[in-house]
């Protein structure tokens, strides 16, 4: 008994050996929690997401708390010191309060970190550098698919954190769902070339689809969510001006995504010049 109160006085003579146990201590119950609550499911069910935020939530709120209880004396102290001039010194540093504040919330939410490829507002590149005052990007092409590097850097403050949110495109950076499009205009009937287009973007994709599944089925591992999948995609919708409008999406190795794209462009144009003869000379 004499060694536990020996113990207690020692750690609230070091509070912060104290603060630094009880934090590893519910940061680690929140692990087994979270991990218990997942699984080995592959997609999580809306319950189970519920869960897993209230118990993040939860354990951050109590590690507040008991920090508060432990620090109190400390905080009212400070507080007393700097409440002559705290208002001064927000609106004279309010930006660098949003940078720094930023940091900390892009650190505690773990939305990115270097190396990543994110999206902030319309700017979309990879992390180079951050701090706590600005996160650097090398900026990619990514609106106009192509997926290369602009050769700009763009320097973010923080603060943005707050403004915009933030897409982290890390699983672009090997394989993306590329998306692009093939306006027809006059109105024919298109559907039959569906299976001979969808047999030419097999031939073309048939040196990486094995390792293209593998890749998918981990980032839906990952993600919790169940994706399109890898195979391609092909649906035709119309225009406001009443043009037919066929709809690709392939799931690629990212540097070839722009080069396939020239591919089925070509395959589709040469199939629709053999199927509507008449059409294409009047074109």
């Amino acid at each position: 008994m004499e060694r536990l109160v020996l113990v207690i006085d020692f750690l609230l003579a070091h509070k912060m050996i104290f603060s630094v146990l009880i934090i590893s201590f519910i940061f680690l119950l929140r692990h087994f929690a979270v991990k218990r609550i997942r699984g080995d499911i592959a997609f999580l069910t809306e319950d189970q997401r519920k869960w897993i935020s209230r118990t993040k939530n939860g354990s951050f709120s109590f590690i507040l708390l008991i920090l508060f209880i432990l620090w109190k004396s400390e905080i009212n102290e400070f507080a007393l010191s700097v409440t002559a001039i705290a208002v001064a010194i927000v609106v004279a540093s309010k930006e660098i309060i949003l940078c720094f504040t930023g940091s900390i919330q892009r650190a505690s939410s773990r939305s990115f970190r270097i190396g990543d490829w994110i999206e902030v507002g319309t700017l979309c590149g990879e992390v180079i550098e951050h701090n706590m005052m600005a996160t650097v990007i090398q900026e990619i092409d990514l609106h106009h698919g192509q997926y290369d590097y602009t050769g700009k850097t763009a320097t973010l403050p923080n603060s943005m954190f707050f403004t915009y949110p933030v897409k982290n495109l890390n699983f672009m950076k090997r394989y993306v769902y590329h998306n692009f499009s093939i306006c027809v205009r006059d109105f024919v009937n298109i559907y039959p070339m569906l299976p001979d287009l969808l047999t030419k973007i097999d031939v073309h994709c048939e040196d990486f689809i094995d390792v293209a599944r593998r890749y998918n089925s981990v980032i839906e591992k990952h993600a919790g969510v169940d994706l399109p999948g890898s195979e391609p995609h092909i649906h035709i919708s119309t225009t406001s001006m009443g043009d037919q409008k066929v709809h690709y999406m392939i799931f690629c190795p990212t540097e070839k995504a722009s080069h396939l794209e020239q591919l089925i462009r070509q395959d589709f144009m040469e199939m629709y010049e053999v199927k509507f003869p008449v059409k294409a000379d009047k074109e």
